[in-house]
């Protein structure tokens, strides 16, 4: 999969990108991801990529000729593009896992007060993180990304994810270590047992039971 982020804040991927499961990622070449400062491609002498709103208003609104320049710059009959805004999409485990067999994504980080309207009309799709307003784009870029790529072939091991939460609609069961007994707060018996089936039943059990009571919207 190739990931393609436009921003303006190029740099605030340096780590990201660079540590963890994501880099492990990249190092094997299981996903690409390419950072591109969409600055590059104002036509304005001094590179502007926003201006005062048509009507009024406070703020600074991104131009469409920058971003829409990059995007056909990058876009291919396999392309989709995302643009990350707080009126998008929610997004969740299954649309990861739907994106994640996407062969290239072109994610578009918004700025400043907000985009000029017409950018709607060259992208797929607008995914939201969450029903709050960042200063940007790009923390949800990451979140989407990091989500998206854990989910490729050979970037963790399938099993891995499979169990984890929001897999039929359940939060995670608990998980132990060692030691068995922590300022007497006690692994559970069953956990310790070796019968694999009642570790099962008690797992799926205790997934139903935190599922109620943190998150019984999922049950509906």
């Amino acid at each position: 999969m190739k990931i393609d982020i436009l921003t303006l804040f190029p740099s605030m991927f340096d780590g990201f990108l660079n540590e963890s499961i994501i880099k492990r990622a990249r190092d094997k070449k299981l996903v690409e991801i390419q950072v591109i400062n969409f600055r590059d491609f104002s036509k304005l002498s001094n590179h502007q990529v926003d201006d005062t709103p048509y009507g009024g208003g406070g703020g600074m609104v991104l131009r469409c000729e920058p971003l829409v320049s990059a995007i056909e710059s990058l876009r291919t009959p396999q392309s989709k593009v995302i643009l990350m805004c707080p009126q998008g999409k929610s997004f969740k485990e299954t649309h990861a896992k739907t994106l994640s067999l996407e062969k290239h994504l072109i994610l578009v980080c918004g700025h400043y007060e907000g985009f000029d309207e017409r950018i709607r009309e060259f992208v797929d799709e607008e995914v939201s993180i969450g029903d709050y307003v960042l200063t940007g784009g790009e923390l949800p870029a990451m979140v989407v990304t990091d989500a998206i790529t854990r989910l490729l072939p050979g970037v963790i091991k399938k099993e891995s994810w499979e169990q984890e939460s929001f897999q039929e609609n359940l939060l995670d069961y608990p998980t132990y270590t060692k030691p068995s007994d922590f300022r007497g707060l006690k692994v559970p018996e069953v956990l310790l047992s070796g019968d694999h089936a009642k570790i099962k039943e008690w797992r799926y059990q205790e997934q139903v039971k935190k599922t109620k009571e943190k998150r019984n919207d999922l049950l509906k």
